[in-house]
């Protein structure tokens, strides 16, 4: 009689990385198995000079796993990786295509400003894709700039100094989630809102959401304080899209929070704090018109007291339970609860934002 044992199995932790080597041969794979690569050779594939040049897809993921290692951020590690004999087994490439210092440098001074653009065009395709692929009821997008250091570099072209006396580039940025949908390369004196830019980026993006995707999906566009600005509100209610935008602390607005009675509270989950919120009407003296402005405060810190003006306050200014378009597509999506204040604050605890609207006294 034939006797069979159980095996059990655990899973672990482990403080392994995927960027490992090991990892690198997995990332490496998964660059080739998908159509990320068809579209790089589609858009990129006029930079190779030669046949005998190393083809632009295995400079695009040899690049990428340089980037996702992250051993060295010298461009002269790719002569230490060329003399790798392992290297190129490991990328599943030949080594006569693994670049040198000088290829990279090669590669990088091929790029002009058109060829730029064609990676917004590839940000935005692969968005597009998962929109497809994921099918969400609402699309929550997020604006935002991320400031780039670049002072210790010697070629830095473009690079500009910001307020801190340091040189930087001063990106503006697009983002689905964890997944970056457009971006700006800007010099670091340029500040967040600058000219019609993220007006343009958003046109743009909506459009390409109605045609590529579905024309009648909520979109709902978060923004910090840098982005305060009636013109930015307005091209959004022309696009019929929602808007949640971190507002100042004006003195009108304080005032009306002073005069406010219809005080409401709430904790988010797995958190301890207790905010508490009101909303009324504002309007700014540039403006055209007044619009939803919610009012919260921090009261209560890990169990703890906070003492009046000792707190964070926050101002959201929003067009959403307004009435508009975008409200009825909510609706329609099944997603009514957004419409409510006490939704549109607790989505911004739990998403990480609330620090970005917040506002000390």
């Amino acid at each position: 009689m034939l006797k069979t044992s159980r095996v059990s199995v655990t899973f672990e932790s482990t403080d392994e990385r995927i960027t490992g080597r090991a990892g690198l041969a997995l990332f490496s794979r998964y660059l080739r198995s998908n159509q990320l690569m068809t579209i790089v050779e589609l858009k990129f594939g006029s930079m190779r000079k030669n046949k005998k040049g190393i083809p632009v897809t295995d400079l695009f993921i040899q690049l990428l796993c340089f980037f996702m290692d992250g051993t060295s951020r010298h461009i002269s590690w790719f002569d230490h990786l060329k003399s790798d004999e392992s290297y190129a087994a490991l990328l599943a490439t030949k080594e006569e295509c693994l670049a040198s210092s000088h290829s990279v440098k090669s590669f990088f001074g091929r790029f002009s400003f058109v060829r730029d653009y064609l990676f917004r065009c590839l940000l935005q395709r692969l968005f597009i894709w998962r929109l497809r692929k994921t099918r969400p009821n609402v699309i929550e997008l997020g604006i935002d700039t991320m400031v780039l250091e670049n002072d210790d570099a010697r070629k830095r072209q473009g690079v500009q100094p910001t307020y801190k006396k340091v040189k930087e580039f001063h990106p503006l940025q697009m983002n689905w989630g964890r997944y970056m949908v457009d971006a700006v390369f800007r010099g670091g004196s340029i500040h967040s809102n600058h000219g019609d830019t993220m007006e343009k980026m958003l046109v743009h993006i909506v459009d390409k959401i109605h045609r590529e995707y579905r024309d009648d999906v909520p979109i709902v566009v978060r923004m910090d304080a840098a982005f305060f600005d009636e013109e930015i509100f307005k091209r959004c209610e022309q696009l019929n899209i929602g808007y949640l935008c971190a507002g100042k602390l004006y003195a009108n607005v304080r005032k009306s929070a002073e005069n406010a009675t219809n005080w409401r509270t709430f904790t988010s989950a797995g958190s301890r704090d207790v905010w508490e919120y009101t909303e009324f009407m504002s309007q700014q003296g540039t403006w055209e018109k007044a619009r939803r402005t919610i009012y919260s405060r921090l009261i209560v810190v890990d169990t703890q007291l906070s003492l009046p003006g000792m707190g964070h306050d926050s101002v959201i200014i929003t067009n959403i339970g307004m009435g508009s378009v975008v409200d009825d597509l909510l609706r329609q999506a099944g997603e009514e609860h957004q419409i409510r204040a006490h939704s549109i604050l607790s989505s911004g605890i739990t998403g990480g934002v609330m620090m970005n609207w917040q506002t000390r006294r």
